[in-house]
């Protein structure tokens, strides 16, 4: 029934092919798109470092990222519209599918079309690391869509914070990594843990935003189980680790010791301010604002960490 009653608004409304474009531009979430980019570019740097760097490995993991980040959220923009996630209550940039502006039936196939492209991108990484990659990319192809479809969607159940720091920091930095140095070591396990915590920290941004819509729509993401108490000491542990691992990184020798502090010095200064003003945000344009700035903080590191890693 909640389809059927979408579908009036949309057939009504005229929209031009920019506006059209612009529309599919902003269901893709582009502020969400470090976090697709960030594995690849530390994984990537880290291969640099070994003396195995491919740039066309390289290249085919980041558009295999970027396809899986950009179907998870056109996957997200329909499931919430069909588990009532997406009301008129929702403080958070406009939905697509909610607004009335793509019909369902249209984002459905391009969550299909998006992550199908992935998937054929994906199967060029064979030739880098194996058979057993496609095993992997079905992975990350099915959690996607799971993440809030399909009769167990993880991000209903509180699993959402561990969808994305296995898939976007231990799978893309570990593969990253493997297709072009063919291991991993320990040294890109602390990496991969970073940036999958921090990416985390976008998520729970989101979710924090979102507490009261998803409460009642029955989204039992970890900041409606715990509050958002237990939210705010999640960032924090995230950028704690995160800083804490660039110095541990130096003192195990990938880059020079003084460097690594001053870089955490930095960024963790930075994480500071990223975390006082979720804990003090009182509106939505606070809130919206506070996703972009994770986002950029999530670049500003897995550049800085890249640049670390590569000059030594």
């Amino acid at each position: 029934m909640r389809l059927s009653r979408r579908r009036g608004p949309v057939r009504s409304q005229t929209v031009t092919a920019e506006a059209s474009w612009k529309i599919w531009v902003a269901a893709a979430r582009p502020r969400t798109l470090p976090a697709a980019v960030a594995p690849v570019i530390v994984g990537s740097a880290l291969a640099w470092r070994a003396g195995s760097f491919s740039p066309a490995a390289a290249a085919i993991c980041l558009v295999f990222a970027l396809l899986v980040q950009i179907g998870a959220n056109f996957a997200n923009d329909y499931y919430d519209f069909v588990h009532g996630a997406d009301t008129g209550e929702r403080v958070g940039p406009r939905r697509a599918v909610a607004a009335g502006l793509v019909t369902p039936a249209a984002m459905r196939r391009a969550v299909g079309l998006t992550l199908g492209l992935a998937f054929a991108v994906g199967l060029a990484l064979v030739a880098w690391g194996g058979w057993w990659l496609v095993l992997v990319g079905g992975c990350c192809i099915v959690a996607a869509a799971a993440y809030t479809g399909g009769p167990f969607p993880l991000g209903y159940h509180g699993l959402g914070d561990l969808f994305v720091f296995v898939f976007f920091g231990l799978v893309a930095v570990g593969v990253t990594y493997y297709v072009q140095a063919g291991g991993v070591t320990v040294v890109v396990w602390e990496a991969a843990v970073a940036v999958g915590l921090l990416t985390v920290n976008i998520l729970v941004v989101n979710n924090y935003r979102d507490l009261d819509t998803d409460r009642k729509a029955g989204k039992r993401t970890l900041v409606v189980r715990f509050g958002r108490g237990f939210a705010l000491g999640q960032v924090a542990a995230g950028h704690v680790i995160a800083c804490g691992i660039l110095v541990a990184l130096a003192w195990q020798g990938l880059y020079r010791p003084n460097a690594g502090i001053v870089v955490a010095l930095i960024l963790g200064t930075y994480a500071l301010l990223q975390w006082r003003s979720l804990r003090q945000a009182q509106n939505a344009p606070e809130m919206i604002a506070l996703l972009g700035w994770c986002s950029a903080y999530l670049a500003a590191y897995s550049v800085a960490l890249a640049v670390l890693i590569v000059t030594g």
